[in-house]
C-alpha cells in the first residue's frame, strides 16, 4: 500500500495541564487502556485475554498457537521490566538508566511484528516523572492516536506507584505515515476544530498502590467530547 511519511517527528505534552487525546475523532480509550495492561501488567502475548474483553485489535496477526509470540508483554515478562523499573524510579530517581524496552534483538523474528512503540525512557526531575516514547514506525490516523493515549496513561500509572507528580511526556516517531486508502479521513479529519472541545481529565483510582492491581475500572476519562467517528482502514 503506498504512503506518505515524515521523518523523525516529536510531539511534546505537559501532563499536569493536559491530557493528550484526539478531540477531532473519537479514540476508543477504554479499547486503548485494556490493551495497555495487557502488555505491562498482565505481560502476556495471549490474544484470547483481550478476546476476553471484547478487544479484537491483534486479531490480524495472532500465531496459530493463539499469541503474537515473543513479542510486546511477553517481552516484559521475560526481563522482568516494570518491576525493575519501579524499583529504580524509587531507589534512584537521578538515575539515567530508566527504561523499558521491547526491542530485544533475539526475539524479534518470534513475534508476530516487530514492537513499533518499542522504547520508554523516564526521568525525575523536580519531583515529576517525565517519559519519552520512541516509536519507530507509526500510522498517523490509526494507530498514533491509541500510543499517544496509552503511554500518557502508563506514565500517570507510574507515577502514582512511584509516588510522583506527572511531568512531561514526550513522542518520538522515527516514521510517520499515512497509507493512501487513508487520505480522503484524513482531509475530513484536519478541516475540523481541535479546540471545538475542551481536553478531558483523566481519573485514576488514587487507593491502587500495586501496579498490578490496576484494572480497567481504575482508569477513567472524564467529560471526553469529540467529533464523530471517522472510518480508515488499518494496512496489514
Amino acid at each position: 500500500m503506498p504512503t506518505h511519511k515524515l521523518p523523525h517527528k516529536i510531539m511534546q505534552f505537559n501532563l499536569q495541564k493536559e491530557f493528550p487525546i484526539l478531540t477531532t475523532k473519537f479514540v476508543a480509550f477504554k479499547t486503548a487502556v485494556k490493551e495497555l495492561l495487557w502488555i505491562y501488567k498482565d505481560q502476556s502475548n495471549e490474544v484470547k485475554k483481550l478476546h476476553e474483553q471484547n478487544v479484537h485489535i491483534w486479531d490480524e496477526w495472532v500465531k496459530e498457537d493463539g499469541t503474537i509470540g515473543t513479542s510486546y508483554g511477553w517481552i516484559v515478562k521475560e526481563y522482568n521490566q516494570i518491576d525493575k523499573l519501579i524499583e529504580g524510579l524509587k531507589s534512584d530517581p537521578q538515575g539515567r538508566r530508566h527504561i523499558l524496552s521491547l526491542w530485544q534483538i533475539p526475539y524479534l523474528d518470534g513475534g508476530s511484528l516487530y514492537p513499533c512503540a518499542f522504547m520508554t525512557m523516564w526521568d525525575v526531575t523536580d519531583g515529576r516523572l517525565n517519559c519519552m516514547l520512541v516509536q519507530r514506525s507509526a500510522d498517523v490516523p490509526l494507530g498514533l492516536p491509541f500510543n499517544m493515549t496509552q503511554y500518557a496513561v502508563l506514565t500517570h500509572l507510574i507515577a502514582q506507584i512511584t509516588g510522583y507528580k506527572v511531568g512531561l511526556f514526550t513522542h518520538v516517531i522515527n516514521n510517520a505515515h499515512i497509507y493512501e486508502n487513508q487520505v480522503e479521513g484524513v482531509k475530513t479529519q484536519i478541516l475540523r476544530e481541535d479546540d471545538d472541545y475542551d481536553a478531558p481529565k483523566l481519573w485514576i483510582n488514587p487507593e491502587i498502590k500495586s501496579f498490578y492491581d490496576f484494572t480497567i475500572e481504575d482508569i477513567k476519562l472524564v467529560d471526553y467530547k469529540y467529533h464523530p467517528s471517522i472510518k480508515m482502514e488499518v494496512s496489514v
